[in-house]
């Protein structure tokens, strides 16, 4: 029927051939102009720091000439190339060359941990009291029949919990122990060499396959042990960076061949060139006497405590405080604030007088996540020293004020994440005949995992850069050695960088402050790495 307009287009919008597409092109190129600068400005701050962190200025410019041409020439090439090819190679290339070095930093923290933290008794009785949960909660499976996951969860906690200390007492009473690099190669490198083996076979289809895996990986990490000490790799030392680097590389490399099925990925020679160049061109300053640079981030640095003097000065114990304190940051948040997501996504009434109440947790949850960081640490001294009597400046204490802080936002972000699960998924499930508990475990949690680990890894990554809440709580400024549990006294990085920032020294302020900085950002970014292969991986499955 007529209108009397010359269409839809000309009566809303006019002429389409007089629309200006100037303003679109405008707003898009401001919001890349805007992103690009706050891109632009964190990595030239980065890059200030490092440059103080490592000091390349004194350094001989012979140092930098040969690395350049040992290491930086032939793996910018061979990258190119990778390129070039547009077949996947340059991703294999890095991915093969970052898992390493992920798990070497990984290993790394563990093996902190162990020399100063978990003692071999305290291992052994944890390895053996999981043994036997895990026997438990099969012959519970046998005598019940079938059972939930929740149920078999429930079980293995309470038997773990229950006999953990009857264990560690059990233990404790053993005259004499193995050597501890036997105990970690029978519980680190065999079992993670098995965990190997039953991906290999589950991959594959092919329990020969697996069984051959967790051989050749079993005799290599048992090989390993025989390497001479004084080259610096105590077996010990081999176990556990073998386990967190060897292993996962290993698999990755067999995945990668198996996809390709007969065409060569030579991608995955990229980290031995990376290696090999290092190597020469170690080898080359040391015969051609070019000094490296003078750098405040070295080994000594990240292995000493804190020192009055600049050039002995470590963060060894802080760094060990913060791994400790992401610990118990972890444990006390992510499960709270996922659980507390699902029953007001999942289970919360939408109306009748409770809906009231459910909106009025919402509204707050929303107003605590803006809630500034020093409100945060007083509340951690008045709930959790105050009035629950904990030592004040202790790991746990620190730990468990940082979750109350992240914990709203890792709500928050995991409502958005169950929330966004079609609900169509819902009903197709409760069609099969699946419970509402069912439906929550196999279709709405595996589809909004992602979601929820990209909020946790924001909220992981704020906590452990935390000062404010530590100063509340009575964190120290400096400590002379490692916590040796979750009930000592620590410091963290942060609180460590603010107290050499308030030195009168300059190679304080300047030198050790940007070493620790650096410290802090590579911890950082290491975790927040390993949690988006996580992420990952759940979002390829989903």
């Amino acid at each position: 029927m007529a209108t009397g307009h010359d269409g839809p287009t000309g009566d809303w919008f006019g002429n389409s051939e007089q629309i200006s597409r100037l303003p679109g092109k405008v707003f898009a190129a401001t919001c890349l102009a805007a992103t690009l600068f706050g891109i632009v400005m964190v990595a030239g701050l980065l890059v200030y720091v490092t440059k103080d962190a490592i000091r390349p200025l004194t350094a001989n410019p012979g140092w930098f000439l040969v690395f350049f041409l040992t290491l930086v020439v032939p793996s910018t090439a061979l990258l190119a190339y990778f390129g070039r090819r547009r077949d996947g190679e340059a991703t294999v290339a890095l991915t093969a060359l970052g898992i390493p070095f992920f798990g070497l930093l990984l290993g790394s923290g563990v093996l902190m941990l162990f020399i100063d933290v978990i003692g071999i008794f305290e291992w052994l009785a944890f390895v053996a009291a999981t043994i036997v949960a895990v026997g438990v909660i099969l012959g519970h499976r046998r005598v019940r029949g079938r059972t939930s996951f929740l149920e078999e969860l429930l079980v293995g906690v309470v038997a773990l919990v229950g006999l953990g200390p009857v264990t560690y007492q059990f233990i404790s009473t053993f005259p004499t122990l193995p050597q501890a690099w036997l105990i970690y190669l029978f519980t680190f490198g065999l079992g993670g060499a098995a965990i190997a083996g039953l991906l290999v076979a589950r991959r594959r289809n092919d329990r020969r396959a697996g069984l051959t895996a967790f051989t050749a990986l079993f005799v290599t990490v048992t090989a390993g042990v025989f390497i001479d000490p004084s080259t610096g790799i105590t077996p010990p030392v081999w176990v556990i960076l073998f386990t967190f680097a060897a292993i996962p590389t290993a698999l990755y490399a067999e995945g990668v061949v198996r996809r390709r099925q007969g065409s060569l990925p030579v991608g995955l020679f990229f980290p031995f060139v990376v290696v090999a160049g290092m190597l020469v061109g170690a080898v080359l300053v040391d015969l051609l006497g070019f000094a490296g640079p003078q750098a405040w981030l070295d080994i000594q640095f990240l292995t000493s405590a804190n020192s009055r003097f600049p050039e002995e000065a470590g963060i060894y114990p802080a760094l060990i405080g913060s791994i400790l304190m992401m610990v118990v940051v972890a444990i006390s948040s992510f499960p709270i604030g996922v659980g507390a997501a699902l029953y007001l996504e999942e289970y919360a009434p939408s109306s009748g007088p409770l809906s009231v109440v459910v909106k009025f947790i919402e509204i707050n949850i929303a107003n605590l996540a803006g809630v500034p960081s020093v409100v945060y640490g007083l509340l951690g001294l008045a709930l959790f020293v105050n009035w629950l009597d904990f030592a004040s400046g202790i790991v746990v204490v620190g730990g468990m004020t940082v979750g109350l802080l992240i914990l709203p936002i890792i709500i928050i972000s995991a409502q958005e994440a169950i929330r966004a699960v079609p609900g169509s998924l819902r009903q197709a499930s409760y069609g099969m005949g699946a419970t509402r508990w069912q439906t929550i475990r196999r279709v709405v949690l595996p589809e909004a995992l992602p979601g929820i680990l990209t909020g946790s890894i924001l909220a992981f990554g704020r906590a452990i850069g935390e000062t404010a809440p530590l100063l509340m709580i009575g964190a120290a400024a400096s400590v002379f050695r490692a916590p040796n549990g979750f009930f000592d006294i620590f410091s963290a990085m942060p609180r460590q960088i603010y107290t050499w920032v308030g030195q009168p020294s300059q190679e304080f302020q300047y030198g050790v402050m940007a070493a620790g900085v650096v410290t802090l950002v590579t911890v950082m970014i290491s975790m927040n790495a390993a949690a988006i292969l996580i992420r990952n991986k759940y979002e390829r499955r989903s």
